[in-house]
Order: structure tokens, then sequence, then C-alpha cells
């Protein structure tokens, strides 16, 4: 028996390529932007693709579309764009208000799991009363909550990507979150993390959207201070501004003004071949390849979020970029498909638990999943989990 789930929110599908290929039937993906639903379409063939502004759809009208299928699981990331730490976070930000959209499918569905991925600015304290209203509006519905941090290098994505993975379920099982089966710590029974590396040499040229020209960098100046970049560098401070450019080709700022924060912009970024990369955004002009002097393609970009070279983007190169920056990490996501199977097959029940639930406990312990792995890291990479 496969289980069926949706994917609101969907994108371009990263979510439902990993659950898909975790065993699981998708029965749909409901997206806003045209582009990311031809995407969806394109490499979901036996899904039903739907452009539409959620707020508008009819949930008996989208059951009908479906054949009224059993839904046992409702995945999505509603937009995130008011929780996020890089942005200003506003907490009163129209799209917050999205969540409600899955609330009420959730709601007249009433399927067995959900799922829902977000940013880790979701945990910011600023943002705890966004926070008790989501599990307050779900556990309300009888769902059994829980939200941990997962990074996906420990999935076996070649990149360094952190979100919040939210997991409910109405059949009173442990919500199961998967194992971390790769680390960067020299420590047994872990296998070392997928690399840059790993994936571009995998990358054909003819393969779907590896367009070298629209990579290319424009500025002579930017092509001038590249070519000095070791693989693995960039310019974070003064200090390697001086290292690696000639005074002709350094920045025109002012070093002793800007703040120190792990925000701090770092400018060239060459990938490191032997490492999983930074985390891939939305836009195609923050990292540069490991050897060659231009940006990376859209092709290089989804492989490091994990995507198959088979695995067709639509839309122009912004487009391509927008859609692969938000998505989940398909690898990722089979991980967490797979432990959703287990779940609703368990014959193990456990004790409600949401009566008295701390949420600013709830908050706070997210990030201490998989606590062992951080615990020799840095002390700025453990600060840079706490709010």
């Amino acid at each position: 028996m496969k289980l069926n789930f949706i994917d609101l929110f969907s994108g371009s599908g990263g979510m439902s390529e990993g659950f898909m290929k975790a065993g699981l039937n998708c029965l749909a993906g409901i997206d806003f932007s045209k582009d990311a639903i031809e995407t969806f379409a394109f490499n979901h063939k036996k899904s039903i693709a739907i452009c539409d502004d959620i707020r508008k759809i009819k949930i008996k009208d989208f059951l009908e579309k479906i054949n009224n299928k059993k839904i046992h699981i409702i995945c999505g990331g509603p937009p995130c764009q008011g929780f996020s730490t890089i942005g200003a976070g506003d907490a009163e930000d129209s799209r917050n208000h999205l969540f409600l959209e899955f609330v009420r499918f959730v709601k007249s569905i009433k399927p067995k799991i959900i799922v829902i991925e977000n940013v880790t600015g979701i945990l910011a304290k600023k943002n705890i009363n966004t926070l008790k209203s989501i599990f307050k509006c779900f556990e309300k519905l009888g769902y059994q909550l829980d939200i941990k941090v997962l990074s996906s290098h420990h999935y076996g994505v070649p990149q360094k990507r952190r979100r919040v993975i939210i997991i409910g379920n109405i059949i009173n099982v442990e919500n199961l979150y998967p194992k971390k089966r790769y680390d960067e710590l020299s420590k047994k029974g872990f296998l070392p993390p997928k690399t840059v590396g790993d994936v571009f040499s995998k990358i054909r040229l003819d393969d779907y959207n590896h367009e070298i020209d629209k990579a290319e960098i424009k500025k002579n100046i930017e092509k001038d201070r590249i070519k000095l970049i070791p693989e693995g560098k960039s310019v974070r401070y003064q200090k390697d501004e001086r290292q690696y450019l000639p005074k002709k080709l350094w920045f025109d700022v002012n070093w002793d003004e800007i703040g120190e924060n792990r925000f701090r912009e770092a400018r060239l970024l060459r990938l490191d071949r032997k490492k999983p990369s930074p985390t891939i955004v939305t836009s195609s002009r923050m990292y540069y390849h490991p050897t060659q002097n231009r940006y990376l393609t859209s092709r290089e970009a989804a492989s490091l979020q994990s995507f198959s070279n088979k695995f067709k983007f639509f839309g122009s190169h912004t487009s391509q970029w927008t859609q692969i920056g938000n998505a989940v990490p398909p690898i990722m996501a089979k991980e967490i498909g797979r432990c959703l199977i287990k779940m609703y097959f368990s014959k193990i029940k456990v004790k409600n638990k949401n009566n008295n639930r701390n949420i600013e406990y709830v908050r706070s312990t997210a990030f201490n999943y998989g606590k062992d792995v951080y615990e020799t890291e840095n002390k700025q990479t453990e600060m840079s989990f706490t709010f």
C-alpha cells in the first residue's frame, strides 16, 4: 500500500521529489508561480499540477480533481519571508497568514500526518507568538507536533542548509526524524559528507539548465578580482583583501564600519570541491565556480540542492534560481519521507503530549536535535544556533 500526499506551496517540487523517492505517491502540487508549476508538472507527470492562489481554491473542487483519492499526508512550505532572519523578519507580514490556508486544508481533509518546512527564523524569539499560534492551530485539530532543525549535509546533500521541519500526526505515534548519516567530523559511524566536487564531476555540458554563458561575469573589475581568489577562499575581511588583491582591485568600503555578525558579506566566495557548499540561495551571483572564473549555472546550483541532472527547471535564469534556492533538497526530503512511512505503519502508540507544552522549551530545544554532531564544532557555529 502506497501512502498518498499532496504538496501545498510546492514550488518546483523538491519535497515531492524526495517523498516519491522514499516510496510515497504524490497526488498533486499547488503553487502560485507559473514557472514553478511548469517545472513541477514536467518532472512529476503522474501528479496533478495546479497553478493558482491557494486562497481561491475550494477544497471540494480540489478533491474532485484528484478523484477524491484518500490523502494520508499533507506537506508544504508556506512562504516564510516574514520569518526570515536574513530580512527584516516582520511578524505581521501578510505572507505569514498563508499558514492559515495550510490549516484550512488540514482541517477539511484530516490527513494522518502533516509536514511543514520553514526557515530557522521562525524560531527567533521575536516570532514566539507566531510559533505558539501555529502549534495551537494544529493541536486544536488533534495533531501532536514536534519541531526540529535539520541540516541537509547530514543526509547526503552536498550543501550545508539548515531548515525547520515540523511534523505532526493524529494517530498517536512518535513523530520520527531521520538520523544523521554524514558528518564532517572524524566520528565513528558517520560517512564523510558529499561535496561540491562529487556532484560537479557528474554534470555534462548538455545537461538541462547548464547554460555556462548565463553564468559569465559581466564586470571587468570583478573578472580581474575572481582570477586571484584561490579555491575555497573569499574576501570577508580587510586582511583577505590585502592578501589576495593588489591595491588597484581593492573594494571601495570602510572595513572598520562593517559590523561583525554571522551575515557579514563574504565577497568573491569560491566554492571548494572538497567540501559541501554553503546554503544555496535565490541569487545567482552569490557564489563562484571552484576553478573557473564565473558564477554557477542553474544546473550546478540544482545539483548542490541534490536534484538529479534529469530534473529540468523552466522559466528565465532568474526564475530558475528562485525555484532552486527556495526548494527543499530532495535527498533530505527522501529521508524524511521514509520516517513518515514508518510512523504511519507503527503499532507503538504514545501518550498525547499536547497538554501543558512549554513553547519556549520547544523552541529552544529544536536546535538540539543531533547535538552530538555539533558539540565539537567551534563556538561561533554553536552561537549561530542560539536566539
